[in-house]
This record gives structure tokens, sequence and C-alpha cells, in this order.
């Protein structure tokens, strides 16, 4: 996988064509830039969307509400303070701990587990973000299109497929985005620096806008790059999609030197969401339990080491040992979402289904736009045996930052337990449509159209998204149990 990730972000971003001109002239795009003639916004969201559908299918993406609730709060922040207005992001976490982060076309931002463990403050994530922002605000992908005269979405289908392929030859790589055309070294390199010093510049003076310090983000870089050198083991992937050189460093510490110096606390949700992205990217639990239990045996007694080893210790089963293991953080946060969350499940885990309940609830009141809180609360009824109640939860709250796929999976799971299967149908349509499997959304929906005992509104509801899902295929598309067949 993260040979496929790192190939894709050198091929779409670093190791691209973009502007030849000099670090002092670079600026804005303007609106109406030549980059729309070869790749217009929405052929930028198809190709984004083609990738994203292949994470999927292969399960990269850690799918955890939390932890893609507050990377995607941070990223709005940050989108929020930028000079440029962006298009519709994505915001998601590869379940890889390989330190890396890339944007894909049409506002799809990636960034992999191993960046969340390598921070050690919020800023030095918010600065990785706010560069990869810069690359979708300045639309690098499309001016690097228009450079290289790659002219169409069928050409950049077929590129990012060969891509996803997974070859780790970069002859093949730069073969396929010059499409036979002789593309030198030394141009290589160069336009790589000028979207990277574009990047940097804009990037550090989004997050000092959104308040973050604007030193952390050549800081962090040059941190990687001084570990990479003192323990070996080869350069970290981030280094050898962004490459660093020392003028390249001086330049982002001279830019945030001129801008307010920012004295920042992270805040508790930072070392919550850290341990998290641990255990959850743990090749087993039992290694986010040794490594939390370690710390805490040596006197680290701190919010991020309790919460770690109790979600540890819970994903192992160990329900009991986990809740005493959270109750001191319990006592001490008694708003704090993400620790009363866990709680709450633990309750329920342990046998105290009305208290699990109640903690759960009490959470959606405090936050109700929350969607972590909403779907934590909407599993806890469905666990309880009410599913008719979770899905009036989940169809009653708007969630701040755009309904989560989750939410689509659950709505589809309370309909089936409700013996509603026509809307379970359509959720479940809904969902995998969204996650970029139009094939088997289109199964769904066809499944849903041969029930028995469909009313007229079920019937041209279902057909309605049928035409929707289907108008997204190709017009020769088959069924895979029907290709290859004669006609």
């Amino acid at each position: 996988m993260h040979r496929i990730l790192s190939t894709l972000a050198v091929a779409l971003l670093s190791a691209s064509a973009a502007l030849a001109v000099p670090p002092s002239a670079l600026d804005l795009p303007q609106i109406g830039e030549p980059a729309d003639n070869t790749l217009s916004p929405t052929q930028e969201k198809q190709l984004g969307s083609r990738v994203m559908a292949q994470l999927y299918a292969g399960g990269y993406i850690l799918e955890d509400p939390e932890i893609t609730d507050y990377i995607s709060t941070m990223g709005w922040k940050l989108a929020a303070a930028s000079s440029t207005a962006p298009p519709p992001l994505t915001f998601f976490v590869v379940n890889d701990r390989r330190i890396n982060a890339f944007a894909l076309p049409g506002g799809f931002i990636g960034f992999n587990a191993g960046l969340l463990l390598a921070a050690d403050h919020e800023s030095e994530v918010a600065g990785v973000m706010g560069h990869e922002l810069a690359h979708v605000t300045q639309r690098h992908i499309a001016r690097t299109a228009e450079d290289t005269e790659v002219a169409n979405v069928a050409t950049w289908l077929a590129v990012i497929a060969a891509i996803i392929a997974g070859s780790a030859d970069p002859d093949v790589v730069i073969g396929a985005l010059s499409l036979g055309q002789t593309l030198s070294y030394q141009r290589q390199v160069s336009y790589t620096r000028a979207h990277e010093q574009e990047a940097d510049r804009i990037g550090i003076l989004t997050m000092s806008k959104a308040g973050y310090d604007p030193d952390s983000m050549a800081s962090f870089f040059q941190k990687l790059e001084q570990q990479s050198r003192l323990y070996g083991g080869g350069i970290p992937e981030i280094l050898r999609t962004h490459p660093l050189n020392t003028n390249r460093v001086a330049e982002a510490r001279a830019r945030a030197a001129e801008m307010p110096a920012v004295k920042r606390v992270d805040p508790v949700e930072f070392g919550l969401m850290r341990a998290r992205t641990r255990v959850l990217s743990a090749e087993r639990p039992s290694i986010a339990v040794d490594h939390f239990a370690g710390k805490l045996g040596a006197g680290q007694d701190d919010a991020e080491i309790r919460y770690g080893l109790a979600l540890a210790l819970a994903e192992l089963g160990q329900y009991a040992r986990a809740k005493d293991t959270l109750d001191p953080l319990v006592e001490k946060y008694p708003k704090q979402v993400n620790v009363q969350l866990l709680a709450g499940q633990l309750q329920m885990w342990t046998g105290d289904s009305a208290g699990g309940l109640a903690t759960l609830e009490r959470m959606i009141r405090l936050y109700p736009r929350y969607a972590p809180a909403i779907l934590a609360y909407a599993e806890g009824l469905m666990a309880a045996r009410r599913p008719e109640d979770a899905r009036q939860v989940l169809l009653s709250h708007e969630q701040a930052l755009g309904v989560q796929l989750q939410t689509y999976s659950l709505l589809a799971q309370a309909a089936r337990e409700s013996g509603n299967m026509a809307e379970a149908s359509y959720q479940m349509a809904s969902y995998l449509f969204l996650r970029g499997d139009a094939g088997n959304a289109l199964a769904q929906l066809d499944a849903g159209l041969r029930l028995p005992d469909l009313d007229a509104k079920q019937r041209a509801r279902l057909l309605a998204k049928r035409k929707e899902v289907r108008d997204s295929l190709p017009s020769n598309w088959r069924p895979p149990g029907e290709r290859g067949r004669a006609t």
C-alpha cells in the first residue's frame, strides 16, 4: 500500500510539472487561468473520486468518525483562513504508519496515520495540512496537466489507473505523466521546487491566519530529516514526495519569522486523537496495550496515555479493565466528548446498557451536530434493539461537517432490523455509491426493486436513485457476472 500511495503522491504532486517562474513571481492563480482549458474543476473531482474509490475498495482508509472529524475540523479551520476559496474538500486518514500526506485532484486531502503519530504538536499537523491545502487551492494538478499537454479526463484516468496499479518503476510513472513526451530531469526538479515553494509560502500564511504556529511547518520537516540521519531506516516518505533542501527550510523559517509569534497550548483532543490513531492503526491491539501500559508504568500518566490504554484494552475485549483505566479521565473531563463517548461505550459493553445510553445521549445533547456522537448514540440504540429510535436520531440531527458515510450504513442496518427492506436497499446503495462503488450500489437498488411488496413511492425513490447511479457509469458498463458473454 505505501508504495502505491507514495508513487501516487510523487506522480500527482511533487514530481509534476507546473509554472516555470522564479519564486519572486509566484502568486495566486487568476480566475479563468489556462488550466481550466485542460482540466476543469468537475473533471478534477471525477479523477479524485476514482482514486478514492480505489482506496476504499482496498480497505486503505482508516474509517473512524472521531479521527476523521478531528482532521476535517482542522482542515476547514485552515480553509476558512485561506486567501483563495477552496473547492469542496474531503479530508481522510490512510491506515499507513509511514509519514506522509498528499492531495488528490478535486479537493481530496489524505494524511497517513504515521503523520499524526510523528507530530509532537498540533501546529505541526496544521503545517503539513496548510501545505497540502495550498496544492489544492493553487490547482497544481490542473496546472500540471496544462503544462504537460495532458488534454483530457480519459488520459488522466488512464494515468491514475496505471499509478494505482502499483508500479514502483519511476520510469513508468514519468512515462505515464508525459504521455510519451520527453521530460528532462532538470525541468522536472525545477517544477517540483516551484510547486513546493508556492505551497510553503501560502501554507505558512494560511496556518498563521488560522492561529497555528507558523514556524512548525519547517521545524517538522527538519525534525524528520534529522531523525532519518540519526536513526537510519531510510528517508521518511513525506521527504521523498516533498523534497527538502537547506534553502527551502531557511526560506520557510524566514517567512514564519515575519508573522506574529504564536504561543499555543495544544488542546486535549490532539493527544486523544493521536492515541486513537496509534491504537486503530496498530497491527494488533496488544502492541498498543504494551506501548501505553509501558508509558503509564514509567509514570507518564496523562490523558493521551490513559485514553490510549483504555481504547486498546477495549479493542482486546477487556472491557472491565478498560473502564477502570478510563474512569479517572471520565471524572476529570466530564464534558470532553471523546472521553465520554468511550466511557458510554464501555458502560454498554460491561452490561450497563441504560447507563451507557444515558452517557451517549448526554453527549448528543451537549454536541448535537458532532457526527461521532450521533453515530455512537445510534449504534448504542441498535445494540439495545431499538432500531427505529436509532433511525430517528440519525435523520433528525444535522452533522456539522456534512453527513459521514457511516450514517448511510447505519441507516441501512436500522431499516433492515426494522424490516423495511426497501429503505435498507436505498441507504446501502447510497453508502456504496458515495464510496465510489457504483456497480454494487446498482445491485442493491435492483434487489430493492425486486421486492414483492413495494409501494409506488418506494419504487419511484429507488428508480430515481438507480438513474443517478447508472448515469455515473459508462454507457457500455455491464455487471461483472455478465462481462465476456456474447451479446
